[in-house]
């Protein structure tokens, strides 16, 4: 109960199908005891990781004033720089002591979606930085393709199609998010938090995180555990969205990140999410007659709107004002 599960997931990427229904199977029992793992042996590079920590030295280190440039708050898709404070995961806390960069699938401003104003579409809103821009672009794509690759395998285990999600996973509204956690010292107030205790909203979250540790993760005894950098490795987690389509077989567990002394945090969360269109409906062998689905359909859109409502104070004064922002 105090240590989460370590998966190799390179035999996703071989021939042999009885190497990849283990991994499944291995997948399977973690997600439904922790809903929390650690994934090795994955397709992105120390180099690739290494010249995104220094882009995010570099984002971060910027002037206020040219970082708010790209203020999210100022998005109608929730793209851009958030400041410190801007996001308040547990409504029982402070706001979060973290600062953050959203970008998700871009769509240029003339894209049908975008011109018809549907929510969570638009162009993504980049620093003006040597090199950012591909460098982010690459990456998104490069987590949008591993994300996929361990879907395929819980598609697997919840006893659907393989390609189930990939056919919904077709212009996702993923989130690449960067995010800086100045040192603890810095908080405005003893009990504010880098992150509050909160469940994630999409379907599976793949995060890096440095050296500097501060990652929390909530046990079936309520008991708070850490859940330290490993070398080499993602941590992976169930979002609320999964656990519906799942009717919780697969637990969408709390987390939460303690600032450290003295030092600066930076993590990089792949926030999976699907086409806003799709239809988050229980899957058919997750229900029955003793286990009746426990949520009504709804949409991906509608899902996320409402769960962001509840998080950003802007974008309830957004959907005050624009409904379907």
């Amino acid at each position: 109960m105090n240590q989460l599960p370590i998966i190799d997931i390179a035999p996703l990427y071989a021939e042999d199908p009885r190497g990849r229904s283990e991994v499944a199977r291995q997948i399977d029992a973690a997600c439904r005891d922790w809903g929390f793992f650690y994934i090795r042996n994955h397709p992105i590079s120390v180099a690739r990781i290494q010249q995104l920590k220094e882009a995010a030295e570099r984002l971060f280190a910027l002037p206020t004033e040219q970082k708010l440039q790209i203020d999210i708050t100022r998005s109608r898709h929730h793209r851009g720089y958030g400041a410190i404070a801007t996001e308040q995961l547990d409504p029982g806390k402070p706001s979060d002591l973290k600062e953050t960069f959203d970008m998700g699938f871009h769509m240029p401003a003339d894209h049908p979606d975008v011109l018809a104003g549907k929510p969570l579409r638009g162009p993504n809103r980049h620093p003006d930085l040597p090199g950012w821009e591909p460098l982010l672009q690459q990456h998104y794509e490069d987590m949008h393709a591993l994300a996929c690759t361990l879907l395929r395998a819980i598609a697997q285990a919840l006893g659907v199609e393989e390609s189930f999600f990939d056919e919904r996973f077709a212009e996702p509204i993923s989130v690449l998010r960067m995010i800086h956690y100045p040192p603890r010292q810095t908080a405005t107030a003893p009990e504010q938090q880098g992150a509050g205790a909160h469940t994630d909203y999409g379907c599976i979250t793949l995060l890096y995180q440095d050296q500097a540790g501060g990652l929390q993760v909530q046990n079936v005894r309520g008991e708070w555990i850490d859940a330290p950098p490993i070398e080499g490795t993602y941590v992976v987690n169930i979002g609320d969205m999964m656990a519906r389509w799942s009717n919780d077989r697969y637990k969408s567990t709390p987390h939460r990140v303690i600032s450290p002394l003295g030092v600066d945090r930076y993590s990089m969360p792949f926030f999976a999410e699907p086409n806003p269109d799709t239809v988050i409906s229980c899957l058919p062998g997750c229900q029955g007659p003793d286990n009746p689905a426990r949520y009504p359909d709804t949409t991906c859109s509608a899902y996320m709107l409402s769960r962001f409502a509840e998080t950003y104070a802007y974008r309830r004064e957004l959907e005050r004002c624009e409904p379907n922002a």
